[in-house]
C-alpha cells in the first residue's frame, strides 16, 4: 500500500503563487481572429462608466475592478454598479460578481450562469 501511495501521489515543488502570477504574460500574438476580448478594467470614477461600456456594446466581456472603490466609497460604488445594472440590461446583457474585488459584465447574448452546478 506504502508504495502504492507514493507512486499515485507524486509531490512536486510547484510554487503555486509564481504558476498563477505569470499566466498573464504575454508573449507577442495576433488578436485580429478574436471575436470578442475579455478585458480588464477599473471602476474608480463616473466617467469609467462610459469606457465599460464602450467595450461591452462592442461585444467584448468586461472583468471590473471594483475593490479600490469599495475600500474609499461604498455608496458611490453601489450608485456606479446601479447605473451600469440598467445599461447592462437595456442592451440585454449581463452583470454578476465573481470575487469580492471582481464584476463579470457580459455583451447581449451572452449570460452568466450565477448558480454553481447548472
Amino acid at each position: 500500500m506504502g508504495f502504492f501511495n507514493k507512486v499515485m501521489t507524486k509531490e512536486e515543488n510547484v510554487d503555486i503563487e509564481d504558476f498563477l502570477n505569470n499566466l498573464d504574460d504575454v508573449e507577442e500574438e495576433s488578436y485580429d481572429d478574436a471575436d470578442a476580448f475579455v478585458k480588464p478594467m477599473d471602476l474608480v470614477v463616473d466617467s469609467d462608466i462610459t469606457a465599460i461600456m464602450n467595450e461591452v456594446k462592442q461585444g467584448n466581456l468586461v472583468l471590473m475592478n471594483i475593490s479600490d472603490l469599495a475600500k474609499r466609497n461604498a455608496i458611490k460604488l453601489k450608485e456606479l454598479i446601479g447605473v451600469i445594472k440598467v445599461e447592462v440590461k437595456a442592451i440585454d446583457g449581463d452583470i454578476a460578481r465573481i470575487s469580492q474585488g471582481r464584476v463579470l459584465i457580459t455583451p447581449s447574448k451572452v449570460k452568466i450562469i450565477k448558480k454553481k452546478g447548472q
